[in-house]
């Protein structure tokens, strides 16, 4: 029997693109938690007119076995990731590969030959260009889909990972928690912040308020999450434009927001998990796939906690922000019949002892590990 050759190019060609963007389907066929992601969003991330173009540089991989796809991979080098950490970091990202050492050991070593090239002594991933996009490998915590946008792969992605020489970096966890069992000692941290002069409400979703509410989100995200590693500044038009992308899909009730003296010194970022509708429209949203978009998104009844974000100087605990917003969160996503009966809380570093203890003090229990793998260059010299 003769052995297929394998091959692994730059994406290039319409058909490479198209190769790259439909291996997701190939690798995932037989997966049923899998959510396809939107491909046109895929696409955009990495054409020429992407906003990562501005501060980055990337390149896609396909690999080819036989003419048939079997893997893919992008580096990239994300300048303000280097500038924070002064040394640099490239990273690789969108690695879909099928059940084969050989294959995904080709496009690793692809991905780090180009990042070298490029003067890179360590290779990071998986992140796709930045931690604000996509990144991590599940490692543990397979049994259930993914909440949106948060990521998903077969249980053998680790092992490809560490056969090739990559080592683990950082784990992170997703903690699930039921919407309306919190200890009373969370309302009462409500109460206290009120005292002390905290004002609360739900975010605005509608006209100026809108634009008013994300710069200040803006002010607070930066401030709140500026030492988060590997994570780099993003541009408040950048925020502004993902805002708008997300503003389609929030929920008021599931974000309330913390101000003082008129200012915003706090939020709670709460999402419906639209994966529950998204996977039953396979990546395309035309016509057909919007339809069931809106016909599937009726039943969603969980929800996903981005971040619980509080200004530094308000992270005192005689004003318990952080366990008020919780509070109004939850309440917030259980208050009406039929809605959200569970949360997702992801995702937390391993390290991040303050958030985690506040999140399993409200009875967050972790349920999915992921992680991040480095490869030092420099050890190969």
């Amino acid at each position: 029997m003769a052995i297929k050759e394998l091959h692994v190019v730059p994406v290039q060609s319409r058909k490479d693109w198209d190769d790259f963007l439909d291996l997701p389907e190939i690798v995932y066929r037989d997966d049923p938690n899998w959510v396809p992601p939107l491909r046109k969003a895929i696409a955009q991330q990495l054409s020429e007119n992407s906003s990562f173009k501005a501060y980055g540089d990337l390149q896609p991989f396909v690999a080819r076995q036989g003419g048939e796809a079997v893997g893919r991979i992008v580096s990239a080098i994300n300048q303000r990731l280097v500038e924070k950490e002064g040394r640099a970091v490239g990273l690789v990202g969108y690695f879909e590969c099928l059940e084969d050492r050989t294959v995904a050991k080709a496009l690793l070593e692809a991905a780090c030959d180009w990042l070298r090239e490029k003067g890179c002594v360590v290779g990071r991933g998986p992140i796709d260009l930045s931690t604000h996009i996509n990144c991590l490998l599940l490692v543990d915590g397979f049994d259930s889909p993914p909440h949106i946008m948060m990521p998903y792969n077969p249980r053998y992605y680790p092992q490809l990972f560490e056969d090739a020489g990559w080592q683990p970096t950082k784990d992170a966890y997703a903690y699930d928690f039921h919407m309306n069992q919190l200890s009373p000692a969370f309302e009462r941290s409500y109460r206290r912040a009120l005292d002390a002069g905290i004002r609360f409400r739900s975010i605005h979703m509608r006209g100026k308020g809108f634009e008013d509410d994300c710069r200040s989100l803006y002010r607070v995200f930066t401030q709140s999450f500026s030492d988060n590693w590997s994570a780099t500044p993003r541009s408040e038009d950048e925020f502004l434009e993902e805002a708008r992308d997300l503003r389609h899909i929030a929920d008021p009730d599931l974000f309330p927001v913390a101000e003082h003296n008129g200012q915003m010194v706090g939020f709670w970022m709460g999402l419906p998990d639209f994966n529950i509708a998204l996977r039953h429209i396979g990546g395309r949203l035309n016509a057909i796939g919007l339809l069931k978009l809106l016909w599937y998104q009726r039943k969603i009844n969980q929800a996903r906690v981005l971040a619980v974000g509080v200004l530094p100087e308000y992270q005192k605990p005689r004003l318990a922000l952080g366990p008020a917003l919780v509070y109004l969160g939850m309440q917030g996503g259980s208050s009406k019949p039929g809605r959200y009966k569970r949360a997702e809380l992801s995702w937390v570093w391993e390290d991040n002892k303050s958030s985690r203890k506040l999140i399993e003090s409200s009875g967050g229990i972790v349920y999915k590990t992921y992680r991040i793998y480095e490869k030092n260059f420099q050890e190969l010299n």
